[in-house]
C-alpha cells in the first residue's frame, strides 16, 4: 500500500469521527437522551426540569471537551473512583511515552530509514509505505546505530515514568484503604467449603466452628442460600399473606386503601400484618424454615477488627485444603451472589474447563484474520477469484480494500470477544463483579495480543510463514521479517479500530437506538434506556494496551504509526473523561487492581520490541547494535523484578500496619461498637434481611415485597435503576458539568 491508500483510510476515518463528535454535542443536548449521555442518576434530575425550545441545542459546540479537559484528578476519583483514575493514568503514560517516541522517531528513524538505500524516490503520495520502515536499511549499514540509541531513549524513558506511576498508584491505593475505613469488607471473610453434617445445620456449623478458632475476634455470621430459590420463598411467602388475609375479614381494612396490582394486596398490607403477631409469627417461621433448607456451603462471617479478618482469610483453617476455604469478602455491592452457591470442589474444574474454551475460541478465530489478510494480497486474491480481477482495477477501489476494509472487517469479528470473554469469565465461579470484569480483561487481552498481532504477523502468507513452528530457534528471525511486512496494516487497524471506536464509545448507539425506540416507537413516557452502566474495563483496557503494544512493537520499524498512535491517545483522554464523569455510574471498584496488568503489559511489549530489534539487527549485519541491545533486555527484565518486588504486594494484599492503625483509631473514637451494628445489614442476598438506614431506598417493587434479591447492578438498565447512588457522588458529579438543558 502506498501513502495515498493510507491517507484514504486516514480521510475516511478522520470524516467518521468529525460526523459522529458532531452528532454527540447535538444529541447530548436534547432532554429526551439524557439518560443516554448524562448517566441515569443525573438523567432523573434532568428529567424533572421544564426545557424551553432552544435553537443552542441544535448547533454542534465542544463545551463538552473543555469540560472534561478541566476535571481534576479529585473529580474522576469522587465520580469514577480508583479504577477510573488508573485507566486515565494509562492513557496519559501512553501519551507522555509516544510523545517522545514521535519526536525522536521521527526527526532520527524515519529519515534514515526513507534514505535507507540508494534508489530513486518517487513522489511521496505515490511511495510506497515500505519505503518508510526499517526494512528500506541496507545491510551492513552503519546508520542502525541510530536506531539502537532510539530504542534506549524510549527503553530508559518508559522505565522511568512506569515508575512514578506505579509509585503514585501505590499511594492512591493506600489512601483508598485509609478512606474507606467503614468498609464492611475489611471485617467479613467469605468460607466455602463448609462441611456437611447431618446433625447440625450449615449455619449452626459455621458458628461453632468460629466460637471454637476464633472466639476472642469471631462476631456472627450470614448464611448464603443457593441461587434460584429466592424469588420461589418469596413467591410462597406472598401466597401465604393472601391465605390469611383470605382468613381475616376486617371490614375496616379494604375500603380505604389503594389495591396493590402486585399481590392484591393494600399499600399498606404490611402494616396491617403488623398488628397480627400470631400470623407474622406463623410466616416467619415457615420462612427461615425454607431459608435453612436452602443454605449452601458459603458463609460471610464477620469479625471484631479488620486485622482479625485479614489473619482469618490468609491461613488455612484445616487440616483439608478444600474445606473452610476463607477468603477476604467483596465489598457489599461487588458480590456476585450468583457464583456463591458453587461448590468449591467445583472451582477447578470450571477455571480449566473456561481456559480450554479460551484456546479453543482463539484458534477458532484465525480462521477470519486469514480472511483479513487475503485482502492485503490483491494479486493472490485476484488468481483464486478472476472475477475481482475488473473490480480491482479502478485505484480508489484498491486503495479503499487495502487500506480499509481489511481492519473494518477484523474490527467486526472482535466485537464478539469480549461477551464471549465476559461469558468465560462468569462460569469460572468469581466471588465479585470486579474479579469477574478483571478476568475477563486478562482474557480479552491475550485474545487480542494473539490474533490481532501474531497471527496477523505469521499468517500473511500461511503457507511461506510455517517455518515459524517447523523451527522455533528463528523466531527472532521470523519475527524480525514478518512484523515490518505487516507495518501498513497496522497503521490502518489503529485508525479504524483506534479513531472509530473512540467515536462509537461516545456516541452510544445502542443506548440511542434503545431510547429512540422506547419513546417514539413504544411511546412510553418514563425514561427506558439500555446503555451500559458500569464502565467497561474489560473492552477499553485491553484496546488500549494493544494499541500501547503496537506502538512499542512498531517505533522503531515503522516510525508512521506514532503520529496515528498519539492522535488516538489524546482523543481517548478527552472521551473517556468524558464518559466517566457524565455516562457510567460507579457501584463497585477494585481499588486500582487493574494497574499491575497495565504496568506488566507494557513490561512485555517493550521486551518484546527489544527482541524483534535483535533479530532485525542481526539481518542487517550490525553485530553491535544488537549486542548492545541485549543489556537494555536484562535491564528492563531487573526493573521490572524490582517494581514487582516493591509495589505489586500492595496490590495483592491488604496491610496489616495499615489495618491495626485503623482499629485502634476506631476503637479510641469509640466506633467500633456502631461499626458491628452495621455489619449484617451491609450484605442483602435477600431483601428483608437489610434493614440499614443508610441502604438506598427501596424501589416499588421491593416496598411490595415482590423483589427478593438486591439489584444486579450491571443487568440494570438506566431509568430502571434504584436509587442507590452513593449520595456523596451526585453533588461532585453535578459541579463538574452542568446539566446541558438550555
Amino acid at each position: 500500500m502506498d501513502i495515498s491508500g493510507l491517507l484514504t483510510s486516514a480521510g475516511i476515518n478522520t470524516g467518521v469521527c468529525l460526523v459522529f463528535l458532531s452528532l454527540y454535542s447535538v444529541l447530548r443536548k436534547q432532554p429526551s437522551n439524557a439518560c443516554v449521555y448524562s448517566g441515569q442518576r443525573l438523567a432523573q434530575l434532568q428529567s424533572k426540569r421544564d426545557d424551553p425550545f432552544s435553537f443552542d441545542r441544535f448547533v454542534p459546540s465542544p463545551s463538552w471537551v473543555v469540560k472534561a479537559w478541566e476535571a481534576s484528578e479529585e473529580e474522576i476519583l469522587t465520580c469514577g473512583g480508583l479504577d477510573a483514575l488508573v485507566f486515565l493514568r494509562m492513557v496519559v503514560f501512553s501519551i507522555r511515552v509516544f510523545s517522545i517516541a514521535a519526536v525522536v522517531c521521527i526527526f532520527l528513524v524515519l529519515p534514515l530509514n526513507y534514505f535507507g538505500k540508494e534508489m530513486k524516490h518517487r513522489n511521496i503520495p505515490s511511495e510506497s509505505l515500505n519505503v518508510f520502515t526499517i526494512g528500506n536499511v541496507k545491510e551492513g549499514s552503519k546508520w542502525l546505530w541510530a536506531h539502537c540509541l532510539a530504542l534506549y531513549i524510549i527503553s530508559c524513558s518508559t522505565c522511568v515514568l512506569l515508575y512514578f506511576e506505579y509509585r503514585n498508584i501505590t499511594k492512591l491505593r493506600l489512601a483508598h484503604i485509609i478512606r474507606s475505613s467503614v468498609n464492611p469488607s475489611l471485617f467479613t471473610i467469605l468460607v466455602r467449603g463448609i462441611p456437611w453434617s447431618p446433625e447440625e445445620s450449615y449455619s449452626d456449623s459455621v458458628r461453632n466452628f468460629f466460637s471454637n478458632y476464633h472466639a476472642s475476634s469471631y462476631l456472627s455470621h450470614q448464611m448464603v442460600y443457593r441461587s434460584g430459590t429466592v424469588q420461589k420463598l418469596m413467591g410462597d411467602a406472598a401466597k401465604m399473606y393472601e391465605m390469611i388475609m383470605c382468613a381475616s375479614t376486617e371490614p375496616k381494612f379494604g375500603s380505604h386503601f389503594m389495591r396493590c396490582g402486585l399481590c392484591g394486596g393494600t399499600a399498606h398490607s404490611f402494616k396491617i400484618l403488623a398488628s397480627e403477631p400470631e400470623s407474622v409469627r406463623i410466616g416467619s417461621d415457615f420462612i427461615n424454615s425454607n431459608l435453612r433448607q436452602k443454605e449452601c456451603a458459603t458463609a460471610l462471617v464477620f469479625f471484631r477488627t479488620r486485622y482479625a479478618a485479614l489473619v482469618a482469610s490468609q491461613v488455612l483453617q484445616s487440616s483439608n485444603p478444600m474445606l473452610w476455604v476463607t477468603d477476604l469478602a467483596p465489598e457489599p455491592y461487588d458480590v456476585y451472589w450468583k457464583n456463591l452457591s458453587i461448590p468449591y470442589r467445583q472451582l477447578w474444574i470450571r477455571r480449566l474447563a473456561t481456559l480450554l474454551a479460551s484456546i479453543g475460541f482463539m484458534i477458532l478465530f484465525i480462521l477470519p484474520v486469514t480472511v483479513v489478510q487475503g485482502l492485503l494480497h490483491l494479486q493472490d486474491l485476484q488468481e483464486k477469484f478472476p472475477f475481482l480481477t475488473g473490480v480491482l482495477k479502478n485505484k480508489l477501489m484498491i486503495r479503499v480494500v487495502t487500506g480499509y476494509l481489511p481492519s473494518v472487517v477484523l474490527m467486526l469479528f472482535l466485537y464478539a470477544v469480549p461477551p464471549t470473554m465476559m461469558l468465560f469469565s462468569t462460569i469460572e465461579g468469581p466471588i465479585s463483579r470486579s474479579g469477574r470484569k478483571k478476568s475477563a480483561c486478562f482474557k480479552v487481552l491475550y485474545f487480542l495480543i494473539w490474533n490481532v498481532f501474531f497471527v496477523n504477523v505469521t499468517s500473511g502468507k500461511l503457507i511461506e510463514r510455517l517455518s515459524v513452528v517447523s523451527s522455533p530457534k528463528d523466531v527472532t528471525a521470523q519475527l524480525a521479517t514478518a512484523v515490518p511486512a505487516q507495518a501498513t496494516f497496522f497503521m490502518t487497524y489503529v485508525l479504524t479500530s483506534g479513531w472509530a471506536s473512540l467515536s462509537s464509545e461516545i456516541m452510544q448507539p445502542y443506548g440511542l437506538l434503545c431510547n429512540l425506540f422506547s419513546k417514539f416507537i413504544l411511546r412510553n413516557k418514563e425514561e427506558p434506556c439500555n446503555g451500559t452502566l458500569s464502565f467497561p474495563y474489560h473492552t477499553e483496557i485491553p484496546r488500549v494496551l494493544l494499541f500501547g503494544f503496537l506502538g512499542f512493537t512498531y517505533s522503531l520499524m515503522a516510525p508512521l504509526i506514532l503520529p496515528f498512535l498519539l492522535v488516538y491517545f489524546i482523543l481517548a483522554n478527552l472521551v473517556y473523561r468524558n464518559q466517566i464523569l457524565n455516562v457510567y455510574v460507579t457501584r463497585y471498584q477494585s481499588g486500582g487492581q487493574f494497574w499491575p496488568l497495565m504496568h506488566n503489559t507494557t513490561i512485555f511489549s517493550l521486551v518484546l520490541s527489544q527482541v524483534i530489534a535483535i533479530g532485525v539487527f542481526g539481518l542487517k549485519e550490525s553485530s553491535i547494535a544488537a549486542a548492545f541491545t541485549i543489556p537494555l533486555i536484562i535491564c528492563t527484565l531487573l526493573f521490572n523484578e524490582y517494581c514487582r518486588q516493591r509495589f505489586h504486594p500492595i496490590f495483592k494484599d491488604n496491610i496489616a500496619q495499615v489495618l491495626i492503625e485503623m482499629d485502634r483509631k476506631d476503637e479510641e473514637n469509640g466506633k467500633m461498637e456502631e461499626i458491628h451494628k452495621q455489619l449484617h445489614s451491609a450484605y442483602c442476598q435477600l431483601a428483608s434481611t437489610s434493614n440499614d438506614s443508610s441502604k438506598a431506598e427501596p424501589s416499588d417493587d421491593s416496598k411490595n415485597g415482590d423483589a427478593s434479591v438486591c439489584p444486579d447492578p450491571e443487568d440494570l438498565k438506566p431509568g430502571n435503576i434504584p436509587t442507590q447512588v452513593n449520595e456523596s457522588k451526585v453533588p461532585s458529579c453535578l459541579e463538574i458539568e452542568e446539566l446541558p438543558l438550555k
